[in-house]
């Protein structure tokens, strides 16, 4: 079952489609609950990247009416940004003040090791421990995946090494077995306006919907159609699929609309900007902010460089030489961009022909 809800109305709209879903077979009021919304970086959910505020409220609302008083909400932002700020900017710290809810950033607490087939992730144990895990993505593309909404919101449950293991790891395997080691409970969409150019946002497409449904499989294959993808183009969820946690979304699958009066008439799909820009980058494990970081800036600059070289990026380039690249693993090459992440400002600056001031 899916429910959707549009409006512009996020808290009440969520609330409602919670109300309105199958919810209520799965959680109980006593159960201890975990809200895990995307806050990859430190900015307002209005430029695409970031789970608005509101929508959690929603959800807060909707289990203190249904009587849970165990309430969390869990995050740890993308590698090289601090997650106590990502909760400042995009405007969480009054979910504290008026619900009593404690913002809880992950990297500052323990972490367990599971195994599921051949692999060893490191999981956070606050999201171990909850009863009931609330998975609260924004609907929008991916540099390196195509989408990212709720299996791979997952990996801001696991530390900023076991991170970097997934880049190198390949992501997708990695993604579909964290799936397996860490259940969410339900998942709730942020589709208000994510970007479907970059993860990183500042493209954002006004879509105003929240889409809320059980098994994050079947809802992940629904929102990839949203944008233009079919599911199996998404690895991540192909594997999962196989490996029995879930069906797709089809023909069979319950849909409630909710305000289908307010439902925008026509919905964009992905740019698929990353993939006209391949071309020009070797890329060998790179992390998601890094490379979102060089795709935004070929972008930006038109893929007009000052070298006629393949910009080299990621882990795999660690103590490794050549021309140019870009990040700190780079740094051995004749000429590289530092940082960790570096910023897609500072790629221009060094590598294209457009003046940044």
């Amino acid at each position: 079952m899916l429910v959707i809800n549009y409006g512009t109305d996020w808290a009440t709209m969520t609330r409602d489609a919670l109300a309105s879903s199958d919810i209520k077979r799965f959680l109980k009021p006593h159960y201890k609950v975990a809200i895990k919304p995307n806050l990859v970086t430190p900015q307002p959910p209005s430029n695409g990247a970031t789970t608005h505020p509101e929508v959690v409220e929603g959800i807060i609302l909707f289990l203190k009416e249904f009587g849970v008083t165990d309430i969390s909400v869990i995050e740890s932002s993308a590698i090289g940004y601090d997650t106590k700020k990502a909760y400042s900017v995009a405007g969480y710290e009054p979910l504290q003040k008026r619900y009593g809810v404690p913002l809880i950033d992950l990297k500052n607490s323990s972490a367990k090791k599971l195994t599921r087939d051949g692999y060893a992730i490191e999981i956070y144990e606050k999201a171990l421990e909850a009863d009931f895990l609330i998975n609260v993505p924004v609907l929008k593309a991916h540099c390196q995946t195509r989408l990212t909404c709720n299996m791979k919101n997952l990996k801001g449950c696991i530390p900023e090494k076991e991170m970097r293991n997934f880049h190198s790891m390949g992501l997708h395997k990695p993604i579909a077995t964290l799936n397996a080691l860490l259940k969410t409970s339900y998942c709730v969409v942020d589709g208000i306006c994510g970007d479907l150019s970059f993860e990183e946002g500042g493209t954002p497409l006004t879509a105003n919907r929240v889409i809320v449904g059980q098994n994050p499989i079947m809802v992940d294959s629904f929102c990839a159609e949203l944008i233009g993808y079919k599911p199996d183009d998404i690895e991540y969820l192909s594997i999962a699929k196989k490996m029995g946690a879930g069906n797709y979304f089809s023909s069979e699958t319950k849909i409630v609309e909710l305000n289908a009066d307010k439902k925008p008439p026509n919905t964009e799909k992905s740019k698929r900007i990353s993939e006209r820009y391949t071309a020009l980058i070797e890329e060998k494990s790179a992390c998601s902010v890094c490379y979102a970081a060089l795709i935004h800036a070929l972008h930006r600059c038109g893929g007009k460089l000052q070298t006629n070289e393949k910009i080299h990026i990621g882990q795999g380039f660690i103590n490794g030489a050549g021309v140019v690249g870009v990040g700190n693993c780079t740094r051995g090459f004749d000429k590289y961009v530092p940082g960790c992440p570096p910023s897609a400002t500072d790629i221009i600056r060094e590598l294209s022909y457009t003046q940044v001031t």
